[in-house]
């Protein structure tokens, strides 16, 4: 099997070191708009540099792994549909609707696959959350509570690039909150702050945002976010059911000291960012989409369900601006 990565910035490179690995691929023919970047990698792991994107096309490839700049997902999308073959793309598919619904139009049309990467549902933590609401250990579920935490913010000219805080960060929690609970978002209320640092103001973000959001059950989530939490990186789930709570992301890397007397002991090496504390997860849904390539496993997470996490997002971001409830109807799930 080869693949062509189209990419090989920091996730490129952690998933093209995943499929070099990876017995059953065969090769890997790497591109970036950085040329010397994509030549330097292939050099590291002894594979094949290609000057530009066309090539990845006309030099013939078995699969391709989109992790360039997010603004040319929904073409690259299109484009590898147009030629047959499948796709691994990291999120967002696009940052709007349309572009979204329109390379999911194409994908469709060719019968494709397109595997997104969600990579939540390849955590172990997540998993077992999953099966603790779906054997009924919890009983019937009341809330959830999730939340994001980034350390550190971005670099300030990224920011207007990202699609905003619901739409780049909060999006994960909203595509695992569907996974885990097996349900639907009916309307969310949101709020965000950008009282930190001036580059989220002049980018039109926020820092910091939470979300109240009631499933089709009549379960209530919150979820939270921001770039600034100093201890550390932080992602946790709390599910509370009429039986018993469970919760994901609590170790002894969580970034939370108690104040209690007899409580736990703040951690000694908290995660960092999100390659860390995901990197298991990450390396499982490349391997994933080698699978799904073979015809041995079926499509996990496929473009259909990005949008539904995107359209979360869209729901939120309006919620914010217009301080108001925004039911998930009013934001459209296919093109006019």
């Amino acid at each position: 099997m080869r693949i062509g990565v189209i990419g090989t910035g920091r996730i490129g490179t952690i998933h093209a070191n995943t499929l070099s690995r990876n017995r059953e691929v065969g090769s890997l023919i790497l591109t970036d708009v950085d040329p010397q970047r994509a030549q330097d990698l292939a050099h590291r792991l002894g594979e094949t540099a290609a000057p530009g994107t066309d090539e990845i096309f006309k030099w013939g490839v078995d699969a391709v792994v989109i992790t360039a700049a997010t603004s040319a997902h929904a073409d690259l999308i299109g484009r590898a549909a147009r030629s047959g073959l499948p796709v691994f793309c990291e999120k967002p598919i696009a940052l709007d609707l349309p572009g979204t619904l329109q390379a999911l139009a194409e994908v469709e049309k060719a019968g494709t696959v397109l595997q997104m990467g969600f990579q939540r549902r390849f955590d172990k933590g997540y998993a077992g959350a999953r099966e603790a609401v779906r054997s009924g250990r919890l009983g019937r579920l009341h809330t959830v509570r999730a939340l994001t935490s980034d350390q550190s913010p971005p670099p300030p000219e990224w920011l207007p690039l990202s699609g905003g805080l619901f739409r780049d960060t909060l999006i994960h929690d909203f595509d695992v909150l569907r996974w885990v609970t097996g349900r639907e978002v009916v309307d969310v209320y949101a709020t965000g702050s950008d009282a930190g640092p001036a580059m989220f103001r002049e980018a039109g973000d926020v820092d910091t945002g939470a979300a109240v959001l009631t499933l089709d059950d009549g379960t209530l989530a919150t979820a939270t976010a921001t770039r600034l939490n100093g201890a550390g990186y932080d992602v946790r789930m709390e599910l509370a059911g009429e039986r018993d709570t469970v919760v994901v992301g609590l170790d002894d890397r969580t970034p939370v000291a108690s104040t209690e007397p007899t409580g736990p002991p703040p951690a000694d090496k908290p995660w960092p960012g999100f390659l860390e504390r995901f990197g298991p997860a990450y390396e499982a849904e490349l391997c994933a989409f080698v699978d799904v390539v073979r015809g041995q496993l079926a499509n996990p997470c496929d473009g259909r369900e990005a949008l539904q996490a995107l359209r979360i997002a869209e729901a939120c971001e309006t919620s914010r601006r217009d301080r108001r409830p925004v039911a998930l109807a009013e934001v459209p799930d296919r093109l006019a």
